[in-house]
């Protein structure tokens, strides 16, 4: 296949990052850089480079993927050719390209193929969706979907496999829950998979049970494989067209990276492939997926070094300690406020966590692990902190703490004195906010997506959505980071309002944030002379606009590389 326009820049730009860049720069445009034409001028009504040094620009240019000028209108268009392309936004604002922390790239392309729930109000309103998806697939078909949430159902109670049985009797069902750590299955999905009363799940999970004991079809994260044993897994050609699909939709929100937060060996080889055939535009900083009881031994050899250039790299391993607060699986110190007898589950070992973390930093990889609950936070930092005592060599090693959602404030201080990363999804907060009250009750609710605590402490943010779970779209982060409110702007002054971040901040979580969590600093999350090109242009000044108008934003282009990958003309 011939390389494409991106690949071809590649190695382009690989070696102009090598090049001294010092003097170049607003009004300090030096002839011996200007005499190779740039390949894209990017003139915005202002551009925000991220750079506390000089934080405001009107223009920049960049070749061969990587930025060569940043400064006034006047003194970029001095590098434009007859082959450069202009790309103007009068009343825009371009950003360092936006870079999700936390996302599901695979999972994302499969809900746009599968059942989608998200929003469904009703049981009633499910039954109908999943028999309209029954008559239009083959009879022996899966019908399989996602992101239902019981929450917002009169009652809130989680459902029964009755619902699924009266309108899909004789094939299996099997729809994930919003968060994906709850799943909901019907009789035959029950029958297929061999469970019945005296199954027990495993101890990182939970079967739900009617009071004879039998199960009613809702399993608790570890007891989710129970059934997902069973469902057809996707083929190579299923993973790369996912993948492909649900980076055209990325990249159409003003994304230029992915952190995608569990990778398996299967996706691995397909992101390769695609990334050699220059099919894939989007940056993808994988974390691998280990297999159950595999976790030191994926650590114990170095990560694979990928080509120079590539836009796909795995050099993290993602783990998990405890569930969702959503489906009460979050591990609390003290019972859930709402349920007395349930303080959640826990997922690893910890000192499985603490051999796998001293083998990962032995070896050159980054941890990052899944904590939601205060005590899981606990037992990740206990772990972390052992961990770095016992291989003090290790260098910058950036461990991550995925989501950090619920904290004490003591544990604040201990992220930043081990330099340990809060990877968080704004826009968990705006969602959550109608239960998460209930869930913790009063005082501990307060260290509830408590990123301003984070920031005040000094500890490194990057955020990100946790798309699918999330949508994608980033204002939705930005807008829950600046008002802790949902979309209709309730409650009136924000939700716990004392943890609101400025635009600035929040905007820096989703560049420079994200860079420095994938090691990659020195080369993206700000606009300055040698770093790359990436950019997010937006059609509207965010800065100049209310917090509360930041959902109405769109986006005009996005650009990776130097290359336009998304032009909002040109969908």
């Amino acid at each position: 296949m011939r390389p494409s326009r991106w690949n071809r820049r590649r190695t382009l730009t690989a070696a102009l990052l090598t090049l001294s860049v010092s003097g170049v720069g607003p009004g300090t445009l030096r002839g011996q850089e200007q005499a190779t034409p740039a390949d894209l001028i990017v003139v915005a009504g202002r551009i925000w480079t991220g750079d506390s040094a000089k934080p405001w620009a009107e223009a920049l240019a960049a070749r061969a993927g990587a930025i060569v000028a940043v400064g006034t209108r006047d003194e970029v268009l001095r590098w434009k050719g007859p082959a450069t392309r202009l790309v103007e936004a009068p009343g825009g604002l371009a950003t360092p390209g936006l870079v999700d922390a936390h996302g599901h790239i695979e999972s994302l392309g499969g809900g746009l193929e599968n059942l989608d729930l998200r929003g469904v109000a009703s049981l009633e309103e499910v039954a109908r969706k999943v028999k309209e998806r029954a008559d239009a697939l083959p009879a022996d078909a899966w019908i399989t979907g996602s992101n239902w949430d019981q929450s917002l159902w009169p009652g809130g109670s989680f459902p029964t496999s009755a619902v699924l049985d009266a309108v899909a009797p004789n094939r299996p069902v099997w729809l994930t829950r919003v968060d994906g750590h709850a799943g909901w299955a019907n009789a035959e999905a029950l029958r297929r998979a061999g469970v019945v009363k005296a199954t027990q799940p495993p101890s990182d999970g939970q079967i739900h049970r009617d009071p004879s004991g039998e199960p009613i079809g809702v399993f608790i994260d570890g007891a989710m494989s129970l059934i997902g044993r069973v469902v057809p897994p996707p083929s190579p050609a299923d993973v790369e067209r996912r993948i492909l699909a649900a980076q055209k939709k990325i990249v159409a929100q003003g994304l230029t990276g992915v952190h995608d937060a569990g990778v398996s060996a299967r996706e691995a080889d397909v992101f390769r492939r695609l990334d050699r055939s220059g099919r894939l535009a989007l940056r993808v900083y994988a974390m691998a997926m280990p297999p159950a009881g595999e976790e030191v031994k994926t650590v114990s050899r170095p990560p694979v070094k990928e080509p120079e250039g590539s836009r796909f790299e795995m050099r993290a391993i993602k783990l998990f300690i405890d569930g969702a607060m959503g489906s009460r699986g979050a591990l609390l110190f003290e019972p859930y406020h709402d349920d007395p007898g349930n303080k959640g589950l826990l997922l690893i070992d910890p000192q499985v966590l603490e051999a796998t973390t001293v083998a990962a930093l032995r070896n050159g990889w980054q941890v990052a692990t899944h904590a939601i609950g205060d005590r899981a936070n606990a037992l990740v930092l206990d772990a972390y902190a052992a961990a770095l005592k016992a291989v003090p060599q290790a260098v910058n090693p950036r461990l991550r703490i995925e989501h950090a959602q619920v904290v004490r404030k003591q544990d604040v201080g201990r992220f930043a004195s081990l330099g340990v990363i809060a990877s968080m999804q704004p826009s968990h907060a705006s969602d959550d906010m109608r239960w998460a009250d209930a869930r913790l009750g009063p005082g501990r609710v307060d260290g509830a997506y408590a990123w301003r605590w984070f920031l005040d402490a000094k500890v490194p943010l990057a955020f990100g959505s946790d798309f699918p779970v999330e949508v994608v779209s980033p204002f939705w982060g930005l807008y829950a980071a600046m008002t802790r409110q949902d979309a209709d702007g309730r409650p009136k002054d924000g939700w716990h309002p004392d943890q609101r971040l400025s635009l600035d901040e929040a905007l820096r979580a989703f560049t420079a944030g994200a860079a420095y969590g994938a090691f990659a600093e020195d080369r993206r999350g700000v606009l300055k002379p040698g770093m790359h090109a990436d950019i997010t242009i937006f059609d509207r000044d965010l800065f100049r606009e209310p917090p509360s108008r930041v959902l109405a934003g769109q986006v005009l282009y996005t650009i990776i590389n130097g290359s336009v990958v998304f032009d909002a003309k040109r969908p």
